[in-house]
């Protein structure tokens, strides 16, 4: 299994189908891969939509958490499950266009050094005032951590399963990716990729809640660069 994609879902019920059908629309014919929808609790009919895409898609997988624990949290559930060597994030409102998956794949070819490739948003399609939230959020990101990633809420990523797996796991972790990444030794890329509006459901996030958890996990993640130490070179005698 080449790469596995890793897709949280809440009460998506209908995104599923047509997100199904593009996966296998462009991934059909490449590699070897999964996909695995992580239920992170729905109340909806979520559960029932994945059921039915498994019965015209055998690479599809679905694992339920018993109840809501979050975005990395059900990153972190299927990186555990994933059969692949490599970890496609994506979201579940079709925001994220699957045809930016083989561009990443083909990244991660020519640089055999790279451990994630982060997608990075162009022309965003949202309101100017969560555009606005983000730029200001990611500015002080970067200026604290470094990371010269101008989108780390963009859900497309492609990460290593042994890297994500061992990144130490909190709340939100998933938006610390290229900082955590580098804070190992390891070297990142961006890529720009589409973004779409979402067409249906709504989203779970608000701009003042995602502000107060992101300022709160920041310095958490500060702090913990700041006490990692990866040594440059280790070698068996």
């Amino acid at each position: 299994m080449h790469y596995s994609v890793v897709i949280p879902v809440l009460n998506e019920q209908d995104n599923i189908l047509p997100l199904v059908e593009e996966l296998a629309e462009v991934l059909g014919n490449g590699p070897a891969y999964e996909v695995l929808f992580i239920d992170d609790g729905s109340t909806d009919a979520t559960v029932a939509r994945i059921e039915e895409a498994r019965q015209r898609h055998p690479v599809i997988r679905l694992i339920r958490h018993s109840a809501k624990s979050g975005k990395s949290a059900a990153l972190r559930t299927g990186a555990a499950a994933a059969r692949g060597t490599w970890i496609v994030t994506m979201d579940g409102d079709r925001q994220n266009d699957p045809r930016d998956v083989p561009r990443m794949l083909d990244l991660v070819a020519a640089d055999s050094g790279l451990a994630l490739v982060a997608g990075v948003r162009r022309r965003r399609d949202d309101t100017i005032w969560k555009r606005l939230a983000s730029r200001i959020g990611n500015g002080i990101r970067r200026a604290l951590l470094r990371d010269a990633c101008p989108d780390t809420a963009c859900g497309l990523k492609l990460i290593r399963r042994d890297l994500l797996l061992e990144l130490p796991f909190f709340d939100s972790m998933h938006r610390f990716f290229p900082a955590l990444t580098q804070g190992r030794g390891l070297r990142y890329a961006n890529l720009p990729v589409n973004d779409r509006a979402r067409t249906a459901g709504t989203s779970k996030y608000t701009n003042l809640g995602r502000a107060a958890v992101g300022l709160f996990d920041l310095f958490g993640v500060v702090w913990l660069l700041r006490r990692t130490t990866v040594p440059s070179h280790v070698t068996e005698v």
